[in-house]
């Protein structure tokens, strides 16, 4: 029988590209203190992928603890852009001052996946993407934002490439699934060696 995985997320895009691909899985939300681990290490000039790394590994360890023999899958995204980190914006005034700063200049996300197994790290991956955005209008902006807050409030920069948000940008550097929140290409590979799933 396949080792079973758990999914330390509460997010319904990993879930559903988990589900997409035919993977079986649990979710456990882990319940961490994100901003105080990216705060401090922010403030060690720790690079972005160190940070991504460690909050994905804080989750899978988090619920690793309780999960016996099971793999445990922890995932963050983190938003780099000219030496700083931009997390999910709190309000709409947030999200504008976000865009605007990200307006015609190229950022990067980084998707970071670790995997715990009986309470160590087994397997880990950081993927990177560059993004350039357009020199939008303003006017268009305050439309976006009105249309699509509910929506975009819980994403690391105020917009979802899968939606409006792609009318953003002129250029993508990278896998179309890290800009979602997942390298679920190397996960895939990983899980098949494991025999998680077949291949």
């Amino acid at each position: 029988m396949p080792q079973k995985l758990v999914l330390a997320s509460a997010s319904e895009i990993r879930q559903k590209l988990l589900r997409n691909a035919g993977v079986s899985f649990e979710v456990q939300p882990a319940r961490v203190d994100e901003a105080s681990l990216r705060d401090s290490m922010q403030l060690e000039e720790a690079p972005p992928r160190d940070i991504a790394d460690a909050l994905a590994e804080m989750k899978a360890r988090k619920i690793a603890m309780r999960s016996g023999d099971a793999l445990v899958l922890g995932c963050d995204q983190v938003l780099a852009y000219r030496g700083d980190i931009l997390g999910k914006p709190e309000t709409p005034e947030d999200a504008r001052a976000q865009l605007l700063r990200l307006r015609g200049d190229t950022h990067q996300l980084l998707s970071a996946a670790v995997i715990y197994e009986d309470g160590a790290p087994v397997w880990r991956h950081v993927g990177v993407v560059r993004l350039t955005m357009k020199a939008f209008s303003d006017e268009y902006l305050d439309a976006y934002l009105q249309r699509n807050w509910e929506s975009i409030r819980y994403s690391v920069g105020g917009y979802k490439l899968e939606e409006e948000g792609v009318r953003l940008f002129s250029q993508v550097q990278g896998d179309y699934f890290c800009v979602l929140g997942l390298p679920l290409l190397e996960l895939l590979s990983f899980l098949g060696l494991r025999g998680v799933i077949d291949t």
